[in-house]
């Protein structure tokens, strides 16, 4: 998933580009969510199906998480400043976690509403409401499409969260179809609910993982793909070096990770070699391109760190 940091000269126009064709993938799946998302809404009411209605509730967080997702890339490109030393970045983070966060209480409302629903079934108009679904549906695979054209699935975190989100629409709908099959057939109109109970875990199995992550970025915890005591090992390693101490790695946002740490040397060692040595070593095999490296001399002696 990381790529590295290629020439940034010739590459600045390709990187330039696919920011540009996310930003229009992004809004092109946002303005298709919110119109299917209102269109299940009013269907969901008409039909007093709360197949729908979840399913709206899910195209409501995944409006959300799109337009979330389209202001990060947008507030990513705005430039640094001397206020805020990484820019806009940790924006896209803080996102997503609000995104997770009200996917979770969707979630937890529909499951409660379709529990009652499952005492006391109502009635539900299943043939306006598979119309319904079948347009969601159709809907949200042109989404994906845009997405996978447009944007760098394969590369951004932030796009292609947005693309899984419109998929597992899609599978929503695929649910609600099911749905209404079944009651327009047979006349069961319990399985409104049961369908709905199965979005909304799909919904929470999904918010859940969100949250999950961005926590963990949020309180500087080390990043999922690097493993600290690998990483210190190989900083000892270096010739020359005695000791690692105050090694920390955390993530600003999805794909950008950065270190900071302390390096003993020993007497008589040259500096400078031994911090490139480390530079090269963190970059290559860690890919890690913002490190700050502390190089102390035996003699150097300061307070033991809190943490």
């Amino acid at each position: 998933m990381h790529h590295h940091a290629h020439g940034h000269c010739d590459h600045h126009h390709g990187h330039h580009q696919s920011r540009e064709g996310n930003q229009k993938g992004l809004a092109i799946a946002f303005s298709v969510t919110v119109g299917i998302m209102v269109l299940e809404f009013v269907g969901g009411l008409v039909t007093n199906s709360l197949a729908l209605l979840s399913d709206s509730g899910h195209m409501l967080s995944d409006a959300a998480s799109l337009l979330l997702s389209l202001v990060a890339v947008w507030l990513a490109s705005r430039p640094v400043s001397p206020k805020r030393t990484y820019g806009f970045y940790r924006f896209e983070i803080l996102a997503a976690l609000v995104n997770g966060v009200t996917l979770v209480i969707i979630a937890i409302w529909i499951i409660w509403e379709a529990i009652e629903r499952l005492v006391h079934p109502p009635e539900v108009e299943s043939g306006t409401m598979m119309i319904v679904a079948a347009v969601g549906l159709i809907a949200n695979l042109v989404s994906a499409w845009v997405l996978l054209r447009q944007g760098d699935v394969k590369e951004n975190v932030n796009v292609r969260s947005a693309y899984l989100h419109v998929l597992g629409d899609a599978l929503g709908s695929v649910g609600a179809i099911a749905a209404g099959l079944v009651m327009w057939l047979f006349g069961w109109y319990a399985a409104d609910p049961l369908i709905s109970i199965l979005v909304a875990v799909l919904i929470l199995r999904g918010a859940f993982a969100v949250v999950r992550q961005t926590v963990h970025i949020l309180m500087e915890g080390t990043p999922v793909a690097i493993d600290q005591a690998e990483v210190k090992a190989a900083l000892s390693g270096i010739d020359g070096v005695a000791d690692v101490h105050d090694l920390h790695i955390w993530t600003i946002t999805s794909g950008l990770d950065s270190l900071s740490c302390h390096l003993l040397i020993e007497d008589g060692r040259d500096a400078q070699a031994i911090l490139q040595q480390a530079i090269d070593l963190v970059e290559t095999r860690f890919h890690i391109r913002h490190a700050t490296i502390q190089i102390e001399m035996p003699h150097i002696r300061h307070s033991e760190m809190e943490v």
